[in-house]
């Protein structure tokens, strides 16, 4: 019983490793006014539609209908310093729009 109970801990936080943040912006808030049943959330880079479906019916308890993802490179940065100019490169990282079922939705705002 102990193997079942670790595996299952492993899998709740695999999921919570999934799904990063979801993406509230005024794009995507005008999205969701036009279509109320569609979300975006940033997600793991290595993560796939169908974990990404599961994630979300998981955590936020809705039908999923459907997944679009979006691959986004990391973008070179460059800063000016006292000791110098200073290069690096930002993350990549993997976008999801997720349509739920019609009339469910997701509210983000009621744990405030």
């Amino acid at each position: 019983m102990p193997l079942l109970r670790n595996f299952l801990t492993h899998k709740e936080n695999k999921d919570m490793g999934i799904i990063i943040k979801p993406v509230i912006t005024e794009k995507m808030t005008a999205i969701t006014e036009k279509r109320p049943n569609r979300y975006a959330f940033r997600v793991s880079p290595a993560a796939n539609k169908l974990e990404i479906r599961i994630a979300i019916e998981g955590m936020y308890s809705v039908t999923v209908k459907d997944v679009n993802t979006m691959n986004y490179s990391g973008k070179h940065k460059s800063r000016y310093t006292k000791s110098g100019l200073i290069s690096g490169k930002q993350a990549a990282f993997k976008k999801a729009i997720v349509t739920l079922k019609e009339g469910e939705t997701i509210d983000f705002f009621s744990n405030i």
